[in-house]
């Protein structure tokens, strides 16, 4: 038994090494039947959901194929030159005219919000520059 000088088990080390031996446990037991079964019990779900019966049909195809997902295809869409609200006003006018899908109209103007506040701080950063600039002549 080795423990740290902090009265803490050492890694790797059992408070208890004359314990139950690991996989001898009640959970263990039950996996243990349950994989001597999983051949016969496999097929009697298909046996049910052949048969008709959904929940069976259900359970084997969650565990066999992945759940689809929604995929949204590219949609060319060409923004008109100028400023930002020009921009997001084509996006919104796109969307209610059914010509772009309201999630890629919400994805496109959370991109125009975030370009915007780039914009704010590329702008901030300017001025600073210039009244640094003046402040620092003779």
């Amino acid at each position: 038994m080795s423990k740290t000088n902090r009265g803490r088990w050492e890694p790797g080390t059992s408070g208890n090494p004359a314990g139950r031996p690991s996989g001898t446990g009640q959970i263990a037991k039950l996996r243990a039947a349950i994989g001597e079964r999983v051949p016969a019990i496999l097929e009697q779900l298909i046996n049910q959901a052949t048969s008709g019966d959904v929940g069976a049909a259900r359970l084997l195809l969650e565990r066999v194929l992945p759940p689809l997902k929604a995929e949204e295809l590219p949609v060319a869409f060409e923004l008109q030159p100028g400023n930002l609200t020009a921009r997001s006003a084509a996006i919104l006018e796109a969307v209610a005219s059914g010509n772009l899908s309201a999630a890629t109209g919400t994805q496109l103007m959370a991109a125009i919000a975030s370009l915007a506040r780039v914009t704010e701080v590329d702008e901030l950063a300017r001025r600073i520059d210039l009244l640094e600039a003046r402040d620092a002549r003779p």
